[in-house]
C-alpha cells in the first residue's frame, strides 16, 4: 500500500508480459517501458531465502543452477502469482520440466520453512490431446441448459 504507484504498474506490466517475449524482442519492450515510465526505476525483488531452496532443490535433482536457469524459475513463479494458469512451452529438452519441479520443491521448502505463505503444489500433467475442451474445463449444454464440470473443475 505505500509503494509508489507507477512502481506497481510498471512491475505488474513486466512481470505479466517479459517472460512471453523472445530475446530480440526484450531492447523493444524496454524501450517501450522507459518511454511510458519515464525515470521509474524498479527495486530489485528480495528472493534470498527463496533461490537458496531453488539452489538446495536443484542439488537433490542434481541439477545445475545456473543463472538462466535461474532466471526461468523466478519468470515462471511470477507469472504463476499474477496469472490463473499458463502454459510453459519450449524446445525440447530446454529445461521446462526441471524448472517446474525445482519451483514446486521450492515452494514446498518455504512453505514448510515459513519464509512465504505458500501452499504445497500438486503437479498433474495430463495430455491435451486426449481430452476436448469440454471435458478439461467444463462445458454448457445448450439443449438442457445444464453445466457439466470439467476434470480441472473437481480435481
Amino acid at each position: 500500500p505505500e509503494e509508489n504507484e507507477d512502481i506497481l504498474m510498471l512491475r505488474s506490466i513486466i512481470d505479466v508480459n517479459l517472460p512471453k517475449f523472445l530475446s530480440f524482442d526484450l531492447p523493444l519492450f524496454e524501450g517501450i517501458t522507459s518511454d511510458l515510465f519515464p525515470g521509474v526505476k524498479l527495486p530489485k525483488s528480495d528472493y534470498g531465502q527463496f533461490i537458496e531452496c531453488i539452489e538446495d532443490n536443484c542439488k537433490k535433482l542434481n541439477l545445475q543452477m545456473t543463472e538462466v536457469f535461474l532466471t526461468k524459475i523466478l519468470q515462471i513463479y511470477e507469472m504463476m502469482v499474477v496469472r490463473h494458469g499458463f502454459m510453459i512451452v519450449g524446445e525440447a529438452f530446454g529445461g521446462k520440466t526441471c524448472a517446474y519441479r525445482v519451483l514446486a520443491g521450492a515452494l514446498k521448502d518455504v512453505m514448510e520453512k515459513k519464509i512465504m505463505e505458500e501452499n504445497p503444489v500438486q503437479i498433474t500433467v495430463i495430455n491435451p490431446k486426449s481430452i476436448t475442451m469440454g471435458q478439461l474445463y467444463g462445458s454448457f449444454d445448450p439443449v438442457s441448459h445444464e453445466w457439466s464440470d470439467g476434470i480441472l473443475a473437481v480435481s
